[in-house]
């Protein structure tokens, strides 16, 4: 994609406003007005309701503190928010994309938490040529084959986490049992898993999966019990795996047959778990304790501004935001010149409090992914189980 298929800069708000209203009930295959002079309209489409409140909320808080940080502008620009609860349904990301694209006119999507939700609003994206970044929803498609100019992510690929965490339970268990949730974003995690663990010799003895947002563990529990494999894999993220580590313990599993994750099991659900959780192992890109200065710095501003410790969903709000200002930089905020503005994008490093992260060429974090260990309430760092683990990318024709 080349620049003809992005935004004209040079419609005017009046014939703007008329063509948006009757494109509304039809087609989004036309592209948004830009902004008013010195305003930029962010639109926040995530799941602010259900299961993924919590992570929807924190990536909320942590875009919108680096724009405090830096005076409530990005690029010089003043910003505005709008903001949509997806409710983590899939069926209705293209409307709620029209919400903020053609009714509210925003000059960039932040969005989505729910992978199915974002494939959707990444389709919208593609055919609109609105920039979106994705803080969190982990969809390898995204920076798959639904890869564009256009589209970024601040969070990670399903592939990453869980190929790391593949081969760390490959040196220690020979086989393992999988379970998740039955949507893109776990089963990928589920294949990112896999591929390593065969690599490194195990052996998945069953993959078990079961509808989002379904919690009734206790079939699957009772299965595991019976097949009997070294070590369990599972996705799940929210209240849904608060509960599934509660349950899990409670059926005395936990004391023959470790668990393993990504971390997202854990982020922001230690406290809910309560002993449950203790001592469980994941894979993710950002831990406790990491101890460098900005992530010193994060920590500190956001417990000042929110009363409560950031997670990994806040880190990925707060590097949204940093990459949409590395490209409002360098184009000085004159939001038309928009192959500029996306080329400063892709060349950014962002100094992060995960550690610093570039961007691969489908624009995902190459990041080191950590092994972390769930003490009290904190995901403790426990070394780098992978260093600079850049996703394959896979489908991408950009």
């Amino acid at each position: 994609m080349d620049n003809d298929d992005m935004p004209a800069a040079g419609v005017s708000r009046r014939f703007g406003a008329l063509f948006r209203a009757l494109a509304l009930g039809a087609s989004l295959a036309a592209a948004p007005a830009l902004a008013e002079p010195g305003k930029l309209r962010v639109g926040l489409m995530m799941s602010y309701s259900g299961t993924y409140a919590g992570p929807s909320n924190a990536a909320t808080n942590g875009f919108k503190q680096y724009v405090a940080e830096n005076g409530g502008r990005l690029g010089g620009l003043e910003v505005e928010y709008f903001q949509v609860d997806d409710e983590a349904d899939p069926s209705r990301s293209t409307e709620n994309a029209s919400k903020l694209i053609k009714r509210d006119r925003v000059d960039v999507v932040i969005g989505a938490i729910h992978s199915g939700v974002a494939l959707g609003l990444a389709k919208v994206a593609r055919e609109t040529g609105t920039l979106m970044i994705v803080p969190n929803a982990a969809a390898d498609e995204l920076t798959g084959a639904l890869c564009a100019p256009n589209i970024f992510r601040t969070s990670f690929s399903s592939w990453q986490p869980s190929y790391a965490m593949g081969g760390y339970v490959a040196k220690k268990h020979g086989t393992a049992v999988t379970l998740t949730w039955k949507y893109a974003a776990g089963l990928q995690m589920v294949e990112g898993f896999k591929e390593a663990y065969g690599k490194g010799g195990g052996r998945i003895v069953r993959e078990m999966t079961l509808p989002f947002p379904n919690v009734e563990f206790q079939p699957f529990l009772t299965e595991i019990a019976a097949l009997k494999p070294e070590a369990v894999y599972v996705f799940f993220a929210g209240a849904g795996a608060a509960k599934f580590v509660r349950d899990y313990v409670a059926s005395g599993l936990s004391k023959r047959i470790p668990l393993y994750a990504p971390g997202f099991l854990t982020d922001g659900t230690l406290e809910a778990m309560g002993e449950a959780g203790q001592g469980l192992l994941t894979t993710l890109h950002y831990a406790d304790g990491l101890k460098n200065p900005r992530d010193d710095a994060f920590r500190l501003n956001y417990a000042k501004a929110y009363k409560s410790q950031p997670d990994v969903y806040a880190v990925q709000g707060y590097d949204a935001a940093q990459l949409l200002a590395a490209g409002l930089d360098a184009v000085k905020g004159d939001l038309g010149r928009r192959k500029e503005m996306i080329a400063a994008m892709e060349a950014a490093k962002i100094d992060s409090p995960r550690g610093a992260f570039t961007l691969s060429r489908s624009h995902n974090p190459v990041q080191d992914i950590y092994l972390r260990r769930a003490e009290g309430r904190e995901n403790n760092f426990v070394e780098v189980s992978a260093k600079a683990l850049a996703d394959p990318g896979r489908g991408c024709r950009m």
